[in-house]
């Protein structure tokens, strides 16, 4: 196991009216998406190895699990701050925390783990996560 320090960043994402459920607040699968195109744009913006150049070398990340604590329910129009960081990296793939936060309170509306597996696109099976991956994501 590599044992680097690894960075804390954070997105802002607005919930939207398709987010709503009948219950009138996220749907719970919403969640997902949220922490996906927080990691979407801090692959680009902080680590400078967006999810196109992983694609053009010809590997892609794939979620193998998620553990998502439901705390308190965001609402139509709700600001968020999504915070991920690198828990860990392995030679497989790596370990990614979050938070997603309500702006207006502060509050952390759920947080949790996922669990991200590094695949080869053409035969779709899992690889080595290489030293130059580990060195872009180790900031």
């Amino acid at each position: 196991m590599i044992t680097n320090e690894y960075s804390i960043f954070e997105t802002e994402l607005t919930v939207r009216p398709d987010d709503i459920d009948m219950f009138n607040h996220v749907h719970n699968s919403k969640y997902l998406d949220y922490v996906l195109a927080a990691r979407y744009e801090q692959m680009e913006k902080y680590y400078n190895m967006s999810w196109e150049t992983f694609e053009k070398m010809g590997y892609g990340w794939v979620v193998a699990k998620v553990t998502i604590n439901f705390k308190r329910p965001l609402k139509m129009g709700d600001k968020m701050i999504v915070r991920t960081g690198i828990l860990e990296m392995n030679e497989k793939g790596s370990n990614v925390q979050f938070e997603i936060i309500n702006k207006t309170t502060g509050k952390v509306s759920s947080d949790g783990i996922f669990d991200y597996v590094m695949i080869d696109l053409k035969t779709q099976r899992s690889c080595k996560v290489n030293e130059e991956m580990i060195k872009a994501y180790s900031i």
